[in-house]
């Protein structure tokens, strides 16, 4: 039933439009039909699925261009014998500049806060042109996907309120309230903020966090700095720290975890068109556990034109773990419309003194061909040979039709 619907609401939109001459509305997507072959590491066994992707636009359906309609969806089937399956990622209709202070969508949408995202089946209303700040509302059900399709129960709710700075061409900001109820009450409330700033056209100040008002902590903070001393040379710093927390209905709140943080400096320089080179290296801090060191540098050139080379290594150590390794990822177009790509990556790793050190390495291989100007296909190929697996190939076949 879900993978009927989903279908039907989105191709139903596309056939009635597409149809009506008198509304001038314009159609545009693109179909992707996808043969994937894959391994579920959960229970080992193989798949191999024929999906079907649908993204779908609707505009100008209206003289001033106000209303407009998005859709995108997925049905598949597992060769296995499985039953036919679908995923509604997101179907709404956008009415924009409504007296010129609000925007207002009804449906299936994807709500990001700074306070909290969600998949919701409702509505979002935002306030705009009124003075320096802007506000927004959201709220519906509260979408759940599981392995097996949606997940979602008659209890399941989201709502939450957002004010951002409006006007200012060098500063963003946000603060935000976000609630998530099931069956049991308020499962979480949060409360969340943004900030970005642009100093001197060579300094960007940037930083979020996320507060749970349940548990008094805070469960996300990023605060950062970039800074152009060139136009070719971008220097980062930033400071993370993540603390897991869980909804109050659910078992794993009562558990102790520890706080994730992690000190970042990267560098970036441009040389010319040809050559580029980064180099970086992380503080991963692991609260009662023991700490790491993470250093990795990488570059990209173009000998010819028509060829591509990337490389990368890392090196990781002192939390008692030990990681080494590195990849290599070529692309060549030899005519115009083709694409073709291989890559490696090739890792050294060593999780206890008491054990030897294993080898993970990764293959594959890729081409693009355009075959005109909305048709194009696509294929990937993979194998992973690790501990687990002497060879566990996987890939993708795909073909878009854009309209």
């Amino acid at each position: 039933m879900a993978l009927k619907r989903t279908f039907c609401l989105l191709t139903g939109l596309s056939i009635l439009f597409a149809s009506s001459a008198a509304w001038s509305a314009e159609v545009h997507g693109r179909s992707s039909t996808q043969f994937q072959w894959f391994t579920d590491y959960v229970t080992g066994d193989k798949h191999a699925d024929l999906a079907e992707y649908l993204n779908l636009s609707i505009t100008k359906i209206d003289a001033d261009g106000k209303l407009s309609f998005q859709g995108y969806g997925r049905g598949d089937q597992d060769f296995r014998g499985e039953a036919l399956n679908g995923r509604l990622y997101y179907l709404y209709g956008d009415y924009t500049n409504l007296f010129n202070v609000a925007d207002i969508r009804l449906g299936r949408q994807f709500i990001n806060y700074a306070a909290g995202t969600a998949l919701v089946d409702g509505g979002k209303i935002d306030l705009k042109n009124i003075g320096p700040v802007a506000f927004s509302v959201m709220g519906g059900r509260n979408v759940i996907f599981n392995l097996d399709g949606e997940a979602s129960n008659s209890h399941d709710y989201v709502w939450g309120l957002a004010a951002n700075l409006a006007g200012y061409k060098n500063t963003d900001a946000e603060l935000s309230y976000f609630q998530k109820l099931d069956q049991d009450g308020i499962a979480r409330a949060q409360l969340g903020g943004t900030f970005k700033q642009y100093l001197f056209n060579s300094l960007k100040v940037y930083g979020n966090a996320r507060f749970d008002l349940t548990s008094d902590s805070f469960s996300e903070v990023l605060a950062g700095v970039k800074y152009y001393p060139t136009s070719n040379l971008i220097l980062t710093g930033e400071w993370y720290q993540s603390y897991p927390l869980f909804d109050n209905s659910s078992i794993y709140s009562v558990f102790a975890v520890d706080r994730y943080q992690e000190g970042v400096f990267r560098a970036d320089y441009i040389l010319n068109e040809k050559f580029s080179l980064n180099a970086g290296y992380s503080r991963q801090m692991y609260g009662e556990g023991p700490n790491a060191n993470v250093y990795e540098i990488g570059t990209h050139f173009r000998p010819i034109p028509a060829l591509q080379v990337g490389l990368n290594y890392d090196f990781q150590d002192g939390n008692g773990d030990l990681l080494n390794g590195g990849g290599a990822e070529v692309t060549y177009e030899p005519i115009k419309p083709l694409e073709l790509a291989a890559g490696i990556q090739y890792d050294v790793y060593q999780r206890d003194q008491a054990t030897g050190r294993d080898t993970a390495r990764k293959y594959w291989a890729g081409a693009k061909y355009k075959l005109n100007k909305s048709m194009s296909a696509s294929l990937r190929v993979e194998d992973n040979v690790n501990f687990q697996y002497t060879d566990d190939w996987s890939g993708r076949a795909a073909f878009n039709y854009d309209f």
